[in-house]
Formats: structure tokens, C-alpha cells, sequence
């Protein structure tokens, strides 16, 4: 796999290809990635940012405009069965690297162009998380009811449209098995926003319905969101009437379940207000803990509110392993697990994240090994 992409939403993708096996080969300019240097937190001196999203892979730096770099850039696309780039649109047909050129000059490859806002008439437009999740409407559901517009506390958008274009890849060359012919897939951040948006989008295209802010609150779910306890708030869901009738029960207050009021989740979601004072009653009389493991032993949907370091301990206390080592005995890094476990072939963690440029020597060799074998996976002759 030639990857010619940085920031996140790329060189996601491509990290989740090359834990499930693919040889993943990350082109950079000779200034590397951006995320190299998005400081702090950093580990012995590198950007856990870029740590994050750059495991199993191989770094040679090119510089495009120097004619011997272009045609290593072509050397290691001769090779390639999926190329990836998120380049701005129209700015690589002057290397000869724009999607109707690989088309032409590689026609069995996988080409997939990631972008901010697509090649039409968002073209222009920087491809940044934080633009996808103002103008896909994110940032207006998501805050207090009476405070102002909020982003999320990460690159959502970047990492699902990273997820997209792994999955719009492997279906891509799934097809090639029987067609024999690659493609060029398109994948942006702001359709991967509506699209993961879901029933917040559905609603405006199928109903007309414009959402609103409704702070940690469900629009269509209640009770489903945090609740004051003793001490702090416990996340409570209740997806349906039985769960309701479970959790009221639990509490203290069956009759609630046959209350006119509360009965239904459309009754629950109209007196709103009357439902929560008479939970958060309840729920006061002991902690967030406590409930937890109350509600976890009953089988009632909750949660306690933790930090990023307490979610991942409770993580591994449940035996999710969420913490793996990349690379060997030399350079191991700590790192988040692939989150798919596979009863075969599970991911792989061989290679640490490369320095800039770790791994040009290396490549060069296998190139040439290559190429005096005469193979070449989808050069057009």
C-alpha cells in the first residue's frame, strides 16, 4: 500500500490496514507529517499524536519536485494494489498522480482520495475535523440547551472517515477479485459526518426536523444521559418500556412504570423534568459507585462518568487488553489495540511508529529487488 497521507483521517485508514497484514509504505515530504510535531503530551521526544496512528508502517521521505523522488514516488505505486492520498483536489495532476492518470498508468490499483469537502464545489475548502463538524451541523446539538455550539473532544469526523475509506478500500478490492479492475474512491469529511450523524440527519431528510441542543439529553430516548446521584452523575439508559420498569423497580418506585406520565418513552420524553427530580431523589441516597454496581449486577444500562486514564484501566479490568506494544524489544511504544479481534489472524503489532525517513534504505532495497524480478502489481504495459 502506497500512503501519501498525513494528518488522521488518512494515515488511520492506512494503520488499520497494515494491523490486519497489508505492507504499508508512508510517503512524506522531507518536513514529515504534520502530527510529528502536534506537542504536547509527547513520548521521549515524539508527538503522541503521530505515535497514535502510525504503527506497522515503513517511512521514506521524497520530495516530489525533484525528478528522482517523482519516479521513486511511481516505483513504490508500481508496487502498490491501493494507494492513498489526501492531497487537496487537482493538486497532484502536476506529478502525474491525479486520479485519471493512476487510472490510466495503474489500472488494477485501488486509489482512494480523501478529502475535506470532495472535488466539486467544497474543493477549496481546507480539510479540517473542526470545519466537518460546523458544517454538518454537529456542533449545533452538541452543548448545554442555553450555552453555545461545542466540538467534540476529538477529531470524530477524521477518524469515521478514515473507518469509510478502510471499509470503501477493502470492498474495492473484494470487487477487483472479480472484475480485475481497480478503482478511485472519493471518501470526505463531510459526508462521512452526515452519514455518521444517523438519526440526526434522517430526521432533517425524512421529516424536515432540525434538531437542536438538548445538552447530555436523547432527542428521541428518555431517561437516556447523566443523572445527579450522592456524589456525582451516573450515565442511565433505558432503551425501551421494560428497562424502564427495571431501573423504577430497582429504585424504589415500581408504581412509576404504570404511571400515565412515564408508562410510554413518548409519555417519559413529554414530562421530562417531573421524571428526572423523581430519579435524582432516589438516586441520592447513595453514590455513583455504588448504583453502578448495583444497576451492573441487574443488568440495568448505566454508567459512571470516568477519564480518559480510568476508561482505559477499566478497559483492561474487563479484559479488553487495550493497551499493546508496537514494535520490538528495542523500540516498543504503548499503543491502542486494533479493535477488531479476529479468531484467525489477529493484528499485528511488528513495527513501532517510524522516525521521519526511519526506513529508506530498506525500501529502496525492496524496490529494487523488485524490479529485477520484473514484478509489478499494476503497471499498464
Amino acid at each position: 500500500m502506497a500512503d501519501f497521507s498525513r494528518v488522521l483521517a488518512g494515515p488511520y485508514c492506512t494503520m488499520l490496514l497494515a494491523d490486519m497484514g497489508a505492507t504499508v509504505i508512508k510517503v512524506e515530504s522531507p518536513g514529515g507529517d504534520d502530527t510529528r510535531q502536534w506537542t504536547p503530551p509527547e513520548r521521549d521526544g515524539v508527538s503522541t499524536y503521530y505515535l497514535a496512528i502510525n504503527r506497522n508502517k515503513h517511512s521514506i521521505t521524497l520530495d516530489m519536485t525533484d525528478p528522482a523522488d517523482l519516479q521513486t514516488a511511481y516505483d513504490i505505486v508500481d508496487q502498490a494494489d491501493v494507494f492513498v492520498e489526501n492531497f487537496k483536489p487537482g493538486s497532484l495532476a502536476k506529478f502525474g498522480l491525479d486520479s485519471e492518470a493512476v487510472a490510466e498508468r495503474w489500472p488494477g490499483i485501488v486509489h482512494a482520495s480523501i478529502t475535506g469537502f470532495g472535488s466539486a464545489g467544497g474543493a477549496d475548502m481546507p480539510g479540517y475535523d473542526l470545519l466537518a463538524q460546523a458544517m454538518s451541523g454537529m456542533m449545533s446539538i452538541t452543548g448545554s440547551q442555553d450555552g453555545p455550539p461545542q466540538r467534540a473532544g476529538v477529531a470524530m469526523f477524521d477518524v469515521m472517515t478514515g473507518m469509510h475509506a478502510s471499509i470503501g478500500i477493502l470492498g474495492a478490492l473484494r470487487e477487483r477479485d472479480i472484475s480485475g479492475q481497480g478503482q478511485h474512491l472519493e471518501v470526505n469529511l463531510l459526508s462521512s459526518a452526515l452519514s455518521g450523524l444517523v438519526n440526526q440527519t434522517s430526521g432533517y431528510a425524512a421529516a424536515g426536523n432540525v434538531p437542536t441542543r438538548l445538552g447530555n439529553d436523547h432527542p428521541s430516548v428518555y431517561p437516556y444521559g447523566p443523572f445527579a446521584t450522592a456524589d456525582r452523575d451516573l450515565i442511565i439508559g433505558c432503551g425501551n418500556d421494560n428497562q424502564f420498569a427495571k431501573l423504577v423497580q430497582h429504585l424504589g418506585m415500581p408504581e412509576l412504570a404504570d404511571d400515565e406520565r412515564f408508562r410510554t418513552n413518548s409519555q417519559r420524553n413529554a414530562h421530562r423534568e417531573e421524571l428526572r427530580a423523581l430519579l435524582e431523589e432516589a438516586l441520592s441516597t447513595a453514590t455513583a459507585d455504588e448504583w453502578f454496581e448495583r444497576f451492573r449486577a441487574a443488568k440495568i444500562a448505566s454508567a459512571p462518568i470516568l477519564t480518559i486514564g480510568e476508561g482505559v484501566e477499566f478497559a483492561d479490568e474487563i479484559g479488553l487488553n487495550p493497551i499493546v506494544e508496537a514494535g520490538g524489544p528495542d523500540d516498543s511504544v504503548p499503543t491502542i489495540k486494533h479493535p477488531v479481534d479476529y479468531s484467525r489472524t489477529p493484528a499485528r503489532y511488528d513495527k513501532a511508529p517510524p522516525a521521519l525517513g526511519a526506513d529508506r534504505d530498506a525500501v529502496l532495497a525492496w524496490l529494487k529487488s523488485r524490479q529485477a524480478q520484473g514484478e509489478h502489481a499494476n503497471v499498464a504495459y
